[in-house]
């Protein structure tokens, strides 16, 4: 039986977080959710997630820099993010972050699914 992967959600939409832990669990992922990037390193370090959705618009350090913080960081920084974001400039958004990809919201569970397989495989 191989273990449980593991997913952590930042995002300051409750509902979206309880969408991603309803989908993901579903799916068998294990999932943690955190509402703020704030102490980022730590909230990864103590986790440490297999696959990181970071929303762009997060209070006090928005996704690029908390992105940013976990692509610096030597434990962290092969850790996949990705990006999250309703903007239209996403692509453009998670390349200056250096995250790993994105995914548009609205997003299909399908889609959902499918990045969290690709990153994990």
């Amino acid at each position: 039986m191989a273990e449980t992967k593991k997913v952590f959600v930042f995002d300051d939409n409750r509902d979206i977080l309880d969408l991603c832990t309803f989908i993901l669990e579903d799916a068998g992922y294990e999932i943690k959710t955190s509402e703020s990037a704030n102490d980022i390193e730590n909230q990864v370090a103590a986790y440490m997630p297999d696959i990181i959705f970071m929303d762009n618009w997060l209070p006090d350090l928005g996704g690029i820099q908390a992105t940013k913080a976990i692509k610096n960081h030597p434990d962290l920084k092969h850790i996949p993010v990705i990006y999250f974001s309703a903007n239209n400039d996403i692509s453009a958004l998670a390349d200056e972050a250096g995250a790993d990809s994105y995914l548009s919201k609205p997003f299909d569970i399908a889609a959902l699914e499918d990045i969290v397989k690709k990153h994990l495989s």
